[in-house]
């Protein structure tokens, strides 16, 4: 599995374009701030406006800590962690894959996985992509370079050949503008593509918000196209060594994760409790 990358699709944009975004932070005592490193840019995640569901999330762990919260702001891309976390700007990310290379991983707090979205309307109710109608359809996918690691769905449908009627949408898109990610969920909302295959976060909190009923079901083909997994486990991540604020972590994690499910739901995450097959639960 290529945590690198694949945290480039799960948070909407980290690895590999230029850097975008000054950090920004103030220096705090660690012991009376949680120090959070995250994107201004980027719901459901995060934003400046700390409307997302990782910076309710920080709140809630702030306050079982008896802290207060502060931010380093950064555009999740190229030097995301090394101009934050490794630079002891900030202390936490809240959500990266479990077993993240470039930092020490807590428990998993959710398992979601990516989905197809389409609206209610055409009555796809797609499921799998193998399913033959998806040759003819118009597919959107998240892209996020040409060198070969785009996400999961975009790499299977280049598998089974299906290419010419897939139309791609940047991850990264154009950062002056809100929720860059939320351009592939608009395209399926205003009819420019049959169907879009994204990273369920993504796609069922702007479904939720579309205009248009939108209908989100998850992509359920297991290991057919091993090595390529659809099912993430994401945990928060900490600096290399800080084995302290991760126990604190992991401890505030078992007792709470009735109300971090019931958050992630209020945001329309798709959770998934178990991995569909076994081969997914290897992460």
């Amino acid at each position: 599995m290529r945590l690198r990358s694949d945290w480039v699709v799960l948070t909407a944009a980290l690895a590999f374009a230029g850097p975008i975004g000054i950090a920004s932070s103030v220096a705090a005592a660690p012991n009376g701030e949680l120090r959070v490193c995250a994107d201004p840019n980027n719901l459901p995640f995060s934003n400046s406006a700390v409307a997302g569901f990782e910076n309710k999330l920080a709140s809630m762990v702030a306050e079982a800590l008896g802290r207060s919260v502060s931010y380093t702001w950064w555009a999740q891309r190229r030097g995301f962690i090394r101009n934050t976390l490794k630079a002891e700007n900030c202390d936490v990310v809240m959500g990266v894959p479990v077993g993240y290379e470039l930092v020490e991983t807590t428990k998993p707090y959710y398992r979601s996985t990516y989905v197809f979205v389409s609206r209610q309307d055409a009555h796809l109710d797609l499921s799998s992509l193998l399913d033959p109608r998806l040759h003819r359809l118009t597919i959107g996918v998240h892209l996020v370079g040409d060198d070969g690691n785009n996400p999961p769905p975009a790499q299977a449908l280049g598998q089974l050949g299906i290419v010419d009627n897939v139309r791609g949408y940047s991850i990264y898109g154009d950062y002056r503008q809100a929720n860059p990610p939320a351009r592939l969920i608009e395209a399926v909302e205003h009819g420019k593509i049959d169907v879009a295959a994204a990273w369920g976060p993504l796609g069922g909190y702007f479904a939720a918000h579309s205009k248009v009923p939108l209908s989100v079901i998850p992509i359920r083909d297991g290991d057919r196209f091993a090595p390529q997994q659809f099912q993430f486990a994401i945990s928060m991540g900490v600096r290399k060594g800080n084995h302290a604020l991760r126990d604190q972590l992991n401890a505030f994690i078992d007792a709470h994760r009735t109300d971090i499910a019931a958050l992630l739901r209020s945001y329309g995450v798709p959770l998934i409790e178990e991995p569909v097959t076994v081969s997914g639960g290897h992460e």
